[in-house]
C-alpha cells in the first residue's frame, strides 16, 4: 500500500525533474528558488523552510497549503571529434554537435505546514522532486554506416550507431521525490530545533546502459525504468536574535536506497543481462545567515555536499567486463543569495542567485555523457501577489548556464592500462554545456481563523 501511494506521488509531482547544482535541485517552490535557493535561516515561505531547515518552521504561526508548478526547460548539447586518420587511412578529422530534443518538463511541489500562536510545536508535510537528470541525444544520420556519409560534412562520432564505435541514440532520465515529516521546537523565543524524516521515491532509465557489460557483437543493451525506495532525514537549528539577525544550520543525512533492478534490452530486441545498481543521495550540509530591516530580507547560504562519500557517486572506471563503476563526481560547494524588498504594497519583489562548482572531472568527462545537468551560474527573478490575508500568489523566472563547457577525451576499456587507466583515445575530445530556464508559479493559502 505505501509502495502505491508513493508511486502515485511520483507520477504526479516528478514527471521529470532536472536538477542544476550536480544533479541536486537549487530551491523549492517559486519563493525559494527566487531567492536563489537560500533559507537556512531565512524561511520565507514553507517550502523552502522544509527543503533547507526543518527548525526554520517554528516562524510560522498558522495552517498553511502551499503548491508550485512549473516548466523547466534546459538545452544540453553534446560534441565530440576524432582525429584526422581515425576512419581510416587517409580520412578526414571529424567533429559534431548533437543537441537535446527533450522538450519542456513540469516542476511541481507541495507543501503543508501546521502551527500554532502560542504552542512551540509546529509540524509539516512536503512532497518534492528533489533531484533528477535526464538528456535525449538522437543518433548521428551522418554516420559510417550510412550509405550517404560524407566524412568532410560536420558530424558528431560520440552519437555514430554502436556498430560503429559510437553510442548511437543517448538518453537518460533520473527523478527522485522526496516526502518530508517536518517537526520543529522553540526552546525558546531565539532558538528552535527541528527534525525531518524522508521517504525517498526514485526512478532511473538509461540508453545505452553504461553500468551494463556490453556484448562483443550487440554492444551495451538498454535498460527499462528501474525504481528504488530510499530513507534519511535533516536535521536544523534556527536563532532568531529578534533583531534582524538570523543563523541557521542543517545537515541532511545521505539518503540511502535500494539497489535498482534493471531489465536490459539489447538494440535487435533480444535480452541482456540483468544489472543492479545502487545509487544514494548525498549528504549536504548547510550554513546560513539572514538579515532583515525595514522592508529588506537577505539571505545568504553556502552548502556542501558529499559526492565522494555517496554510492553510485564515489567509484567510476571500467570493470574487469567493460561496464562503468559509477559516476565518480567530486564534492561540491553550492552558494546561494537572494534579496526581497517589501517597499511596494502587497508586492514583494525578489532577486536571487546561486553558484556552483562542476562535479565532474575532466578525466571522467566521458563517463558522464547521460547526466550532463550541471549549471554553475543560476539567476532568478520573481514577485509575489498578496491578494488578501489568505491568498498570495507567486511567481519565478529562472536562468542558468554552465560557464563553458566540461571537456576531456574519449575513453575506451580497450586502451586501459596501468598508465592510461581509463582508457583515453589521443587526440579525441568530449564535451558538454547547457543552458535552463524555467517560469513557475506558486498559490499559497493560509487557513485564518
Amino acid at each position: 500500500m505505501k509502495t502505491n501511494i508513493l508511486k502515485f506521488l511520483f507520477l504526479i509531482f516528478t514527471t521529470s525533474i532536472f536538477a542544476q547544482a550536480g544533479h541536486i535541485m537549487q530551491g523549492v517552490g517559486a519563493v525559494n528558488m527566487s531567492m536563489g535557493g537560500a533559507a537556512t535561516a531565512q524561511p520565507l515561505d514553507i517550502s523552502g523552510a522544509m527543503q533547507w531547515n526543518p527548525a526554520t518552521l517554528s516562524v510560522f504561526d498558522s495552517k498553511i497549503l502551499k503548491l508550485d508548478v512549473g516548466l523547466f526547460f534546459s538545452s544540453p548539447k553534446l560534441s565530440s571529434s576524432l582525429p584526422a586518420g581515425m576512419l581510416g587511412t587517409g580520412a578526414p578529422g571529424v567533429s559534431g554537435t548533437t543537441e537535446d530534443d527533450r522538450g519542456m518538463s513540469p516542476m511541481p511541489a507541495l507543501a503543508m505546514v501546521w502551527g500554532k500562536e502560542d504552542s512551540k510545536h509546529t509540524f509539516g508535510v512536503s512532497a518534492f522532486g528533489i533531484s533528477g537528470f535526464g538528456v535525449t541525444f538522437p543518433e548521428e544520420a551522418n554516420n559510417p554506416l550510412s550509405a550517404s556519409f560524407n566524412p568532410t560534412v560536420n558530424s558528431n562520432p560520440i552519437n555514430y550507431p554502436q556498430a560503429a564505435m559510437g553510442f548511437g541514440h543517448i538518453e537518460s532520465d533520473y527523478m527522485l521525490l522526496q516526502v518530508g515529516l517536518s517537526y520543529a521546537y522553540e526552546i525558546s523565543d531565539k532558538f528552535s530545533i527541528g527534525i525531518q524524516p524522508n521517504i525517498n521515491y526514485a526512478a532511473l532509465e538509461l540508453a545505452p546502459s553504461p553500468l551494463s557489460s556490453p556484448s562483443m557483437t550487440l554492444g551495451y543493451p538498454t535498460t527499462d525504468k528501474a525504481t528504488a525506495i530510499g530513507f534519511g532525514a535533516q536535521f536544523g537549528l534556527f536563532y532568531d536574535s529578534g533583531y534582524g539577525l538570523k543563523l541557521g544550520a542543517s545537515y541532511k543525512t545521505a539518503q540511502k536506497f535500494s539497489d535498482f533492478e534493471f531489465n536490459n534490452t539489447y538494440l535487435d530486441g533480444s535480452a541482456a543481462p540483468n544489472v543492479s545498481f545502487q545509487m544514494d543521495y548525498p549528504a549536504i550540509l548547510s550554513l546560513g545567515f539572514g538579515y532583515s530591516i525595514n522592508n529588506i530580507d537577505f539571505a545568504l547560504d553556502f552548502r556542501r555536499v558529499d559526492y565522494e562519500n555517496t554510492e553510485g557517486f564515489a567509484k567510476t572506471g571500467w570493470t574487469p567486463t567493460a561496464s562503468v563503476a559509477g559516476f565518480g563526481w567530486e564534492n561540491i560547494s553550492i552558494l546561494s543569495t537572494g534579496l526581497q524588498y517589501k517597499g511596494i504594497n502587497k508586492l514583494p519583489l525578489r532577486i536571487g542567485y546561486t553558484y556552483s562548482s562542476n562535479p565532474i572531472p575532466e578525466e571522467i568527462t566521458f563517463f558522464n555523457i547521460p547526466a550532463t545537468a550541471v549549471i554553475k551560474n543560476a539567476y532568478q527573478f520573481g514577485f509575489s501577489y498578496i491578494v488578501n490575508d489568505s491568498w498570495k500568489i507567486d511567481a519565478v523566472y529562472h536562468y542558468g548556464d554552465s560557464n563553458g563547457a566540461t571537456e576531456g577525451q574519449m575513453l575506451s576499456p580497450l586502451m586501459a592500462s596501468p598508465s592510461n587507466p581509463n582508457g583515453a583515445i589521443p587526440g579525441t575530445s568530449i564535451s558538454y554545456e547547457m543552458t535552463t530556464s524555467m517560469i513557475q508559479f506558486g498559490l499559497s493559502y493560509t487557513f485564518n481563523k
